[in-house]
C-alpha cells in the first residue's frame, strides 16, 4: 500500500539525495570527500499564517532541488524509503542546474 504524506503549514518533505561512492569509470571516492547535503522535494504544506492571520505561502514547489542543513529535520520513514520533514525557512537554498 502507498502512502502519501502532506507537510502541514510550512514543513517540507524531502528525499535526501546520496551521492555516488565511485565515479562512472568505476573509481571509488574516499568517504573523506566533502559532501553536499542536498535533497528533492517531494511534498510542501499549504503555508503558514502571520499574526494578522494573512497567509504565507511556501517558496518551494514539489521537484525542486534544495541545500539541506548539517543538522535537523524530522526523520520519516514510509515503506521502505526514508524522508526528511524541515520547517521551509530551515532550508539553505534551492539548486539550479
Amino acid at each position: 500500500m502507498a502512502k502519501r504524506l502532506i507537510p502541514s503549514f510550512n514543513r517540507i518533505l524531502v528525499e535526501k539525495i546520496i551521492p555516488p561512492s565511485k565515479t562512472n569509470s568505476g573509481i571509488l571516492l574516499p568517504e573523506k570527500t566533502p559532501k553536499l547535503s542536498s535533497g528533492k522535494v517531494v511534498a510542501v504544506g499549504p503555508g503558514a499564517r502571520d499574526r494578522d492571520g494573512k497567509h504565507i505561502p511556501v517558496n518551494l514547489k514539489e521537484g525542486d532541488t534544495v541545500l539541506l542543513p548539517e543538522y535537523g529535520g524530522t526523520e520519516v520513514k514510509l515503506g521502505e524509503k526514508e524522508y526528511h520533514l524541515y520547517r521551509d525557512d530551515d532550508i539553505l537554498g534551492i539548486l539550479h542546474d
